[in-house]
């Protein structure tokens, strides 16, 4: 469920100057004082330090000893590449996927790496497990072998030191599956091990045996081609409707503004009862990240546009209360937000009500800052009572979901969920915490932009960092990337 002011704000809130070089500058100093501005930053205006619960306890406790232990590594920053990983590592530890520093110029891609030994893994039934090896790689661990131990060190601590924080949250699922090709890449980050010289494997029930690995030529077409044999990832459709075995597969592998929302959103409407017919139909939604402003609504007008707004409205996840950090920051945050609705004609002729909620929101702030509180309670949207409208879809609905599945994504699926004939199938999302409604700051070296969210939905149905996850018989245990057995599959489900 999203916040009506947190849809109203617009990608014009991410207007922001990109660094334009890189070049001839002290990464150690502008590393010192980006970790100690994002500190402060979160010290001041996270809800997560006024709130109770464990989730807040357990980011409270990385406020200092994160910052410390990212201090303790500043020497190795000599790169923009590196001030990068770092500030991830930082931001990461709070283990709250809301919260995340990125950089602001051009990094390293998902296809990315300095060197590696043509040998790729993935994350399957809680091991590392080889699901490429190169063309021309002699002497390589067979594919389906699984990784035991890499210079000696087991898998499980190898894993943890060269991935955990710096490339995923490897406490989750999904950070795991999207981590693991790089387990035996190396992404030149220096804080890590590069490519180990020799890994234990193991086929079947076969003795382990120990392999050297060996340096291959690196392309961005091999390491593209090594991840995608591993990880499912979205084509250059990423909207699109066609028929698969005689039913509708709706894809929606983006939630981004970027993609081509307009004519997509036409042929749905065009075939919207096709789709509704008793055959049933897919909503593919593998892939789909969005965590930008308007993300959720457009995840949601997809569901609209098939179940009718009549048919959702009281199927809708209830709201509960929120709770605001009260901050400078924050309130600017809001007030800046209404400055840009009011300043928009248009917007102001279509949403009135946002507007109102927005003005009202600021008016809250500063009723609690004149009163010297450091937080206020709002109550979400009351539930809204059955409509009595016709459920429109007449068949059965498979939601295909993935670790790719993200932000926006997750918020659909607690609607979608509560929709009649629906089933979730596929692997286990990704997650997202609490702490929602993103602030994004411009931290004082330009390379980087903090991003939390700045007040606690505690009475979320989904818990914190909590996945969608497909009941048991509706989780797919085949090679994700292999297309054709994957639409086999799911058309065994109907």
């Amino acid at each position: 469920m999203t916040f009506r002011p947190y849809v109203a704000l617009t990608a014009a809130a991410l207007a922001i100057a990109t660094a334009t070089s890189v070049a001839a500058q002290d990464f150690r100093a502008l590393a010192s004082q980006d970790l100690i501005a994002a500190q402060e930053e979160i010290r001041e205006n996270h809800p997560a330090l006024i709130v109770d619960g464990p989730e807040a306890a357990a980011f409270r406790t990385n406020l200092d000893s994160g910052l410390a232990e990212a201090q303790s590594m500043i020497g190795q920053v000599n790169s923009g590449d590196s001030h990068a990983y770092l500030m991830r590592f930082f931001a990461a530890g709070f283990r709250d996927s809301n919260l995340r520093i990125t950089p602001t110029f051009d990094l390293l891609g998902p296809y990315f790496a300095t060197s590696w030994a043509g040998v790729t893994t993935g994350w399957k039934d809680g091991q590392y497990v080889v699901t490429q090896v190169a063309p021309g790689v002699r002497r390589g661990p067979p594919v389906g072998s699984v990784v035991l131990e890499c210079n000696g060190i087991p898998i499980e601590e190898f894993a943890m030191g060269k991935l955990d924080r710096w490339e995923g949250d490897l406490t989750t699922e999904a950070g795991r599956v999207r981590s693991a090709p790089y387990l035996l890449w190396n992404r030149n980050n220096p804080f890590t091990r590069g490519v180990p010289q020799t890994c234990k494997f193991q086929e079947g029930r076969r003795r382990a045996r120990d392999y050297d690995l060996q340096i291959q030529p690196v392309s961005r077409e091999a390491m593209e081609a090594a991840y995608r044999a591993t990880v499912w990832m979205p084509g250059d459709v990423p909207l699109a409707i066609e028929e698969v075995n005689g039913r509708p597969w709706v894809h929606v592998h983006s939630l981004s503004e970027d993609a081509d929302w307009a004519a997509f959103n036409a042929a749905l409407v065009a075939q919207v009862d096709s789709i509704r017919g008793p055959q049933g139909f897919v909503l593919d939604l593998r892939g789909a990240n969005g965590s930008e402003f308007t993300a959720s609504r457009r995840a949601y007008g997809v569901a609209n546009r098939i179940w009718t707004p009549e048919f959702t409205v009281s199927r809708q996840p209830v709201v509960g209360e929120v709770t605001y950090r009260v901050s400078a920051d924050n309130r600017k945050w809001f007030a800046d937000a209404l400055g840009r609705m009011e300043a928009d004609p248009l917007f102001v002729e279509e949403n009135p009500v946002v507007i109102e909620e927005t003005r009202a929101l600021v008016a809250a702030f500063d009723a609690a800052m004149a009163a010297g509180e450091d937080s206020f309670v709002l109550p979400g949207r009351a539930p809204v009572p059955d409509t009595g409208a016709a459920n429109p879809v007449q068949g059965p609905v498979i939601v295909l979901i993935d670790s790719g599945c993200s932000g926006g994504c997750l918020d659909v699926l607690d609607l979608l969920v509560n929709l009649p004939n629906v089933r979730l199938a596929g692997s286990t999302t990704a997650e997202d915490s609490i702490f929602v409604e993103p602030t994004i700051v411009r931290l004082p070296s330009n390379y980087a932009d903090l991003t939390y969210g700045h007040k606690v939905w505690t009475s979320r149905e989904r818990g914190n960092d909590e996945p969608h996850v497909p009941a048991e018989g509706l989780a797919y245990t085949g090679n994700p990337t292999d297309e054709n057995a994957v639409r086999t599959w799911v058309a065994s489900l109907f």
